[in-house]
C-alpha cells in the first residue's frame, strides 16, 4: 500500500472506529454495527483472505470492575496456545487487519485485541494511557494479561505487539507486570514526558493536539499542559526509570525521523542495560531512516536497493518462536542491532545509504567532537577567540520561525528532512558551516548543541537544528536533527530557575537533539542553525516567565543573544567514528 494510502487509511478509520463503537455499550448492542464495519474493512484491506471473526468477544473485567472490549483469536486445533496482545487506541476491527495479516494466528498463536479504557466498546472514562501503567488499582494491561493467563485456550505464555499508541502500552505495560514473555515495540516513547509530550521542558504543540484532537480527546490538553515540569505525574509514564522493574525482553523497532526516535532508543538501552532478570541483555533495536507516518514529499532519499533491506517481520517471528515457544535456536546469528547509516543521496558509491549491524548501541564508541560556534557563522575544531562579540537576534512570538521537516505526525507541517534554505533570510535565525568536508565523518549516537546565552527576557527558548549541506549545484540543507530547550529549566525538568535578569547575565544551556546514523560526505559542510522557536512543532514561549501564551495576555519579543568567545565556548557536539574504527 502507497504511503499516502497508508495515511488516507489510518485516519479514516480512527473517524469511523470513533463514530461507531459506543463506549459503555453492552454486548448485546455491539455486533450488528461491528460486524458491518469489520465486513467492509475485510473487503477493502483484506480481499483475499478467509473471514476473520473473532472466535469471542469478551468484556474483560479489570480490578475496578469496568468492562474491556476484547477479541479473542484462536488457531485451528487444539490448544492451549502462547498468546500475544494488542491493546489499541484505534478500534479492535482495524487492528484485525493489522494483526491477523502477520500471521501470527496461523502461526500458532493465539491473538488478543482490547480496546483501551473509555475507547472503542470498552467501558471506562477516556483518559489514553492514565491507567496502562503501575498506578495502584489502574493497571489495565497488566490485568488483561493476568487474565488472559489464565484462560483454558492459553499456555502461560503472553506477548504484546503493537506500534505508536499501541506500544506506548506496551512501553507502560511492561514495569506492571512479571507475566510477560516478550515484547515488539515499534515507534513508541519510553517517558512521556522527555520524549512524548514535552521536550526539553518545551510543549510538542502540533503533534499532542493534534493526535488527542483526533481521539476525541480534547479535554486531556489542558490536564498535560498544566504539568510542564518533570513530576510525580509523569513518574507514572516514564518505563526508562522503571527498567529494574521490567522482566520481559522486547524488539524494538524505529526510525530516525520518528516522533518518538529517542524514545525507542532509550527503551532499548535502558532495558538492555539495566532491565530485570529475564530482560537483561535479551533485547534487539532496528533503527530505520523513516518519519512516523511516511508522507511525501520530502527533500532526501535513500538509495532504494537499501531503503527497505530489513524485515523486521521476520525478526520477530524468531523472537516470538524463541520467548514463547522456547525455540530459541532461530535467533542464532541475529544481531543485536540493525541501523540504517543514512548519507548522500546523489553522488555514485557515496559512503552511507547503508544498513548495518552492531551488537550495541551506539556502534562504536566515538570521539565526542565539539565544533564550535564563531562570530562569523563558521563551525570549526578551533575554540573562538577571546574577545568575540555575542550573537544577536530577536525573537516576537507573534512571528515565530515555521516548521521545516523533523519528527512531525500531522499533515499540516512538513515532516522528515527538508531543505531548510525556504526560510534561510528571516532574521531571527543564526547559521553555522563547517567548510567543505576534506573527507566523510561519519556520526552515530546522541548530538547536542552547548550554548552560552543571555536574554532581556525573564524567560525564553533556544532551537537548534543539525544539517547536511550539500555542495554548489546541490545546495540543499537537509535537516537531520533539531531540538529545543527552555531557558527556565536549564539545570533541571523537576521544578524552573529563577527569572533571568539581563543581557548581562550568561547561563549555559544544553539542547538535546536526539540521535541519528549519518555519513557526512566529502565536499558537504556540517551545518547548525540556531533559533528560539519552532513553531507548531512546538508551543512559543511567551517570554514573559508564562509556560504558555495565554489568550488576552501580551507576548513580549525577546532579545536573545548566543555567547561564542573563549570564555563561552558554545559548540555543537558529536559522536564521531574513529578514524582507525
Amino acid at each position: 500500500m502507497r504511503p499516502e494510502a497508508r495515511l488516507v487509511r489510518h485516519w479514516l478509520i480512527v473517524g469511523l472506529a470513533s463514530l461507531v463503537f459506543l463506549p459503555g455499550a453492552p454486548a448485546s448492542d455491539l455486533p450488528w454495527m461491528e460486524q458491518g464495519c469489520r465486513n467492509l474493512i475485510h473487503r477493502v484491506f483484506m480481499p483475499n483472505a478467509p473471514a476473520a471473526d473473532p472466535t469471542e468477544f469478551v468484556r474483560v473485567p479489570m480490578a475496578d470492575g469496568t468492562g474491556l472490549a476484547t477479541d479473542v483469536y484462536l488457531p485451528e486445533g487444539q490448544g492451549p496456545w502462547p498468546a500475544i496482545l494488542l491493546r489499541s487506541t484505534y478500534g479492535r476491527i482495524f487492528e484485525m487487519v493489522n494483526f491477523l495479516n502477520k500471521g501470527y494466528r496461523e502461526a500458532g498463536y493465539a491473538c488478543v485485541i482490547q480496546d483501551l479504557r473509555g475507547m472503542g466498546a470498552s467501558e471506562g472514562e477516556p483518559n489514553v494511557f492514565y491507567a496502562d501503567g503501575w498506578r495502584p488499582g489502574l493497571s489495565d494491561g497488566a490485568d488483561t494479561v493476568a487474565w488472559m493467563r489464565a484462560q483454558p485456550w492459553c499456555n502461560g505464555k503472553v506477548g504484546t505487539f503493537g506500534t505508536s499508541a499501541l506500544g506506548i502500552t506496551q512501553m507502560l505495560l511492561a514495569p506492571a507486570t512479571r507475566d510477560l514473555a516478550a515484547q515488539a515495540i515499534h515507534r513508541a516513547y519510553a517517558s512521556g514526558y522527555h520524549d512524548g509530550m514535552y521536550q526539553g521542558g518545551v510543549f510538542r504543540k502540533n503533534d499532542a493536539e493534534g493526535w488527542l484532537t483526533a481521539m476525541f480527546q480534547r479535554h486531556l490538553i489542558p490536564f498535560y499542559k498544566a504539568q510542564p515540569t518533570y513530576g510525580p505525574i509523569w513518574m507514572h509514564y516514564d518505563a526508562v526509570a522503571k527498567a529494574a522493574d521490567i522482566t520481559a525482553p522486547a524488539v524494538f523497532y524505529g526510525g530516525w525521523f520518528d516522533i518518538f526516535q529517542q524514545g525507542i532508543i532509550d527503551g532499548f538501552t535502558s532495558r538492555e542495560r539495566n532491565g530485570g532478570d529475564g530482560a537483561r541483555g535479551q533485547n534487539y533495536l532496528v533503527m530505520h531512516w523513516t518519519p512516523h507516518i511516511s508522507r511525501m514529499p520530502m527533500d532526501y532519499h535513500p538509495k532504494a536497493k537499501n531503503g527497505m533491506a530489513v524485515e523486521v517481520n521476520q525478526l520477530e517471528r524468531a523472537f516470538y518462536a524463541c520467548h514463547l515457544k522456547g525455540d530459541c535456536g532461530v535467533l542464532k546469528g541475529l544481531p543485536k542491532v540493525q541501523y540504517y547509516v543514512m548519507g548522500d543521496d546523489t553522488t555514485p558509491d557515496a559512503p552511507g545509504n547503508e544498513w548495518r549491524t552492531a551488537e550495541t548501541w551506539p556502534p562504536f564508541t566515538p570521539v565526542i567532537t565539539p565544533y564550535y560556534l564563531h562570530a562569523d557563522g563558521v563551525l570549526s575544531a578551533a575554540p573562538p577567540g577571546t574577545d568575540a562579540a555575542p550573537l544577536e537576534f530577536l525573537f516576537d512570538p507573534n512571528n515565530p520561525y515555521p516548521t521545516q521537516g523533523g519528527p512531525n505526525l500531522t499533515p499540516n507541517v512538513p515532516h522528515g528532512p527538508q531543505d531548510q534554505r525556504k526560510y534561510g533570510q528571516r532574521k531571527d535565525l543564526l547559521q553555522f558551516a563547517t567548510a567543505p568536508l576534506p573527507g566523510p565523518v561519519e556520526v552515530a549516537g546522541r548530538v547536542s548543541v552547548r550554548l552560552y546565552v543571555s536574554s532581556d527576557a525573564p524567560d525564553t527558548d533556544f532551537t537548534g537544528k543539525l544539517l547536511d549541506i550539500y555542495p554548489d549545484g546541490d545546495g540543499r540543507e537537509l535537516n537531520i536533527l533539531d531540538g529545543i530547550h527552555r531557558v527556565k529549566y536549564r539545570k533541571r525538568f523537576e521544578q524552573p530557575e529563577p527569572p533571568l535578569t539581563g543581557l548581562d547575565q550568561v547561563v549555559a544551556l544544553e539542547i538535546d537533539l536526539w540521535s541519528t546514523s549519518i555519513v557526512f560526505n566529502k565536499g558537504h559542510r556540517i551545518g547548525l542553525h540556531i533559533s528560539s522557536s519552532n513553531y507548531p512543532r512546538f508551543e512559543v514561549n511567551p517570554n514573559t516567565g508564562a509556560d504558555f501564551p495565554e489568550a488576552g495576555k501580551p507576548m513580549r519579543v525577546a532579545r536573545n543573544r548566543v555567547h561564542c568567545d573563549g570564555a563561552h565556548p558554545s559548540a555543537l557536539i558529536l559522536p564521531v567514528r574513529p578514524e582507525k574504527e
